[in-house]
Parts: structure tokens; sequence; C-alpha cells
């Protein structure tokens, strides 16, 4: 923003260089496209993904059942892991031998997660496949309406960094420009001009 104002400011300034109105120009044209595309690029982009998502979130409601299994026995936990990462997660469920028929009518036995609690006989809701095999939750709306807002959140900040990354590379090649220029016009100043005895 410091170069927009810089534009206005060096617009009839006698010292302002051709560097200067155009360093000022590319922070202009930066900051119309981060206020106006990346918005429109992150919308676009959380739009296409919430599409994607919602169709996705259908399909697996029609290919994955909620259906009950029985425990059969409660399986040992696994030896005592000293990363409290693992042992959190090794706590929250409990690993059990357990059976169900799945939706098609075949019979299944496995090791399963269960609730800390779970008994021997006690019955809980897993989800499976058509073919009974386990799988993990469907995807639900709100979900995948969080996961759409984030792509585009995502989108339109990377779409700002991509914009900005350009405009830095820019000025960069300006001010190796810039530098170029004052190297010329010192050596046709001369080198003479500072020592005491110089044209004096």
């Amino acid at each position: 923003m410091r170069m927009i104002w810089g534009l206005w400011r060096w617009r009839r300034n006698p010292l302002r260089r051709r560097t200067d109105v155009m360093e000022a120009c590319a922070a202009l044209i930066t900051a119309a496209l981060i206020l106006l595309a990346a918005p429109a690029v992150g919308w676009a982009s959380g739009s296409l993904a919430h599409g994607a998502l919602v169709k996705a979130a259908q399909k697996q409601r029609a290919e994955r059942h909620l259906i009950s299994a029985t425990v059969v026995k409660v399986l040992p936990h696994p030896p005592i892991d000293s990363d409290p990462e693992t042992a959190s997660a090794r706590d929250a469920h409990r690993r059990v031998l357990a059976r169900w028929t799945g939706p098609d009518g075949s019979r299944h036995q496995g090791t399963l997660g269960a609730h800390p609690g779970a008994d021997p006989g006690e019955r809980f809701r897993i989800w499976t496949d058509d073919h009974g095999r386990p799988v993990g939750r469907p995807l639900d709306t709100a979900t995948a309406a969080t996961h759409a807002v984030l792509a585009g959140i995502g989108a339109a900040g990377v779409t700002a960094v991509l914009v900005d990354g350009a405009r830095r590379l820019v000025v960069w090649r300006l001010m190796r420009r810039r530098y170029t220029q004052w190297d010329t016009a010192w050596a046709r100043a001369g080198q003479d001009w500072g020592r005491a005895d110089a044209d004096s």
C-alpha cells in the first residue's frame, strides 16, 4: 500500500524514475488482484470442492450401512507404550473379537474397536459396505461443508501468496535494473570528484 501512495506522490516529481512508477504500478495491480482475484479463486475452489464432497458423501451413504456387531471376546491391551498420543488412542477404543451379519446376509467375525467398557455379549454399532466388510463412517454434510470452506480459504491464500510473490519478483528485477543504472551513472561521473586536489 505504501507503493500505491508513492505512485500518487511521484506523479510530478522531477526525481521520479521510470522504475519508481513501475514499482508503484506493480503494487497497485497486486493489491487489486489480492482484493478481487483471490476471493474469486477461493469461492470457485470452495464451490467445486463442496460439490465433489457432497457427491462423495451421497455415494458413501448409499454404499455404507450401520449394523450391529456382538462382542465375542475382549482382547488384551497391547504392551504399554510410552508415547502419550498412542496411549490415549489405545484407551479411547477397546479391541474386541466381534461377529456380525452383513447387509447381504453374510456372516463375519473379526477384530474391531469398541468403546472402552465393552463386555462379551454386548452389542455395538459398526459401519460396513454392501458385503459386510468394516468401513469408516460416511462423510456427513457438515464435514463436507467444512472441508469445502477450508479448501476455498486455502486456494484464496495460495493465490494471494503467488500474486505477492510475482510482485516481489518484479520489484527485485526493477531494483537490479536501478542498481545497474546507478553503476552506469557513477562510472560516467568519474571517481575524481571526492579527491582533495581534483579541479579545485
